[in-house]
Formats: C-alpha cells, sequence, structure tokens
C-alpha cells in the first residue's frame, strides 16, 4: 500500500478539474505536491489552499520548457500526468489544428514528460507513475477525432511500460475514468452516463494510487459497459453502416 505522507509528487494538470482535486487529497495525506499546468494564476490560487505545495508552470507541448521543468522538479517519488484537453468532433468536420492540438498535449506530452522522468527512476530502481487515460481510449467512439485516439495511445503506453518494468522498484498505474463534471465535459450535448463530480473521481485515483494494481476503471457499471463493447466484434458494432 503506498503511503503518501512525506513524498513528493509531480502533478501535472493540476490547475482544474480532476487534477485540482486529486491535489487537495493528496496533500491532506501529508505529500509535497509539485503542481503544473500552464495557468499559473490557477496554480498559485490551489497553492494557497495546500499545505505543502510548490509551483512549476509547464506547458507539455513545448519539449524545452518539459526538461528545464523536470530538472527543476528534481527526482520525484510519484508521477502523474493528468493533462487533457478535448474538442468534440466528427471526422466530417475535420479541424487538423485542434485534432492535433488534442494529440499532441494527451499523448506527445506524456511522452515528453516521461522521458524526463522514467530514466532517473530506473537509474534508482525506484518510482510511482499514475497516467490518467479514459474510458474513451478503448474503443473509437463517434465524434472524438483527436480525444480518443490519445487517449488510446495513452493506455497502450501505460500497457507498455508496464511490461517492460515489472520486476522492477517501479510502479506503473493506469486509471480510466468516464465522465466527469468539468469544463471539459460542458462542451458535450449529449447525455453523459454517471456523471462524476471531481471529488468523487479524485477519490477514486487515490484509492487506486494506495495500491499497487496496474488498471482502474470507473465508474461501474458503465466502465463495464465500455470494456464489453470494446470486445465486441465490427460487424457487430458497425452494423447497419
Amino acid at each position: 500500500m503506498n503511503d503518501f505522507f512525506g513524498k513528493t509528487y509531480w502533478l501535472i494538470g493540476a490547475s482544474e478539474g480532476l487534477g485540482r482535486a486529486l491535489a487537495k487529497r493528496l496533500d491532506a495525506q501529508g505529500a509535497h505536491l509539485i503542481l503544473s499546468a500552464r495557468n499559473t494564476e490557477r496554480l498559485d490560487s490551489l497553492r494557497a489552499e495546500l499545505s505543502n505545495a510548490t509551483v512549476l508552470a509547464l506547458d507539455v507541448t513545448d519539449v524545452d520548457e518539459v526538461r528545464q521543468a523536470a530538472q527543476v522538479a528534481g527526482d520525484v517519488d510519484g508521477g502523474i500526468y493528468n493533462v487533457g484537453t478535448y474538442e468534440p468532433m466528427r471526422t466530417t468536420a475535420w479541424d487538423s489544428e485542434t485534432a492535433l492540438t488534442m494529440a499532441d498535449v494527451n499523448f506527445t506530452g506524456a511522452m515528453r514528460v516521461l522521458g524526463e522522468v522514467v530514466p532517473a527512476m530506473v537509474a534508482r530502481d525506484r518510482g510511482d507513475i499514475t497516467l490518467i487515460g479514459s474510458l474513451a481510449g478503448y474503443r473509437g467512439l463517434p465524434a472524438s477525432i483527436g480525444y480518443a485516439a490519445s487517449k488510446a495511445a495513452v493506455v497502450s503506453l501505460a500497457e507498455t511500460m508496464r511490461f517492460d518494468l515489472r520486476g522492477t522498484g517501479i510502479v506503473v498505474r493506469l486509471v480510466n475514468p468516464g465522465f466527469i463534471k468539468t469544463r471539459l465535459t460542458r462542451k458535450n450535448t449529449f447525455r453523459m452516463p454517471m456523471l462524476m463530480t471531481p471529488e468523487d473521481a479524485a477519490d477514486r485515483v487515490i484509492k487506486a494510487m494506495s495500491k499497487r494494481r496496474f488498471r482502474t476503471d470507473f465508474p461501474a457499471p458503465f466502465s463495464w459497459a465500455i470494456r464489453a463493447l470494446a470486445m465486441l466484434p465490427d460487424w457487430l458494432v458497425y452494423r447497419g453502416k
């Protein structure tokens, strides 16, 4: 079981929603937090609510910024990649700039950060990595150009890391939430089953981080339905198309 007290966690994507709620949960358990996001003002306001946190502004799409931030952060006990951006988009209304931004922030940004953090953890054979994916990463979904594909890449990345780092002192963890009530999901015009508050979602993430279990999907039974959909044959999913 993970004991957060006295450990340093680099929380990337801390300024809003799930990240903000997660920072408060970790702070309450005695962790020291390095808070990263692009919005320095929001990070500063969050830091004012916490007992042991520092702000490290960061744009994950800028490799030089990521490298410099990793040097400032130093040898952390754990890293949490919670950065995400989302715009509903159908293939028939393709916007390349927006789609590429989603891919760059949601997936390639994680590759940049992990490329700086993981080698140091491997060298000392110790570390804790939590990647926040999405249930949308399990199957291509309507109006999800950019988003679902980038989250599927995060799922694949976590699975590969789990294979490669088993037997080491590094824990790799994948957490896939469903719909969380944030400024991003407010863009949706459809009904979102089992919509959760950021605080409820943060409680689920903390529970997952307290264990060495690799994969956590929530909420049930919505997550079960999504996983079942991913296993259905294509002829059934796309029937009538």
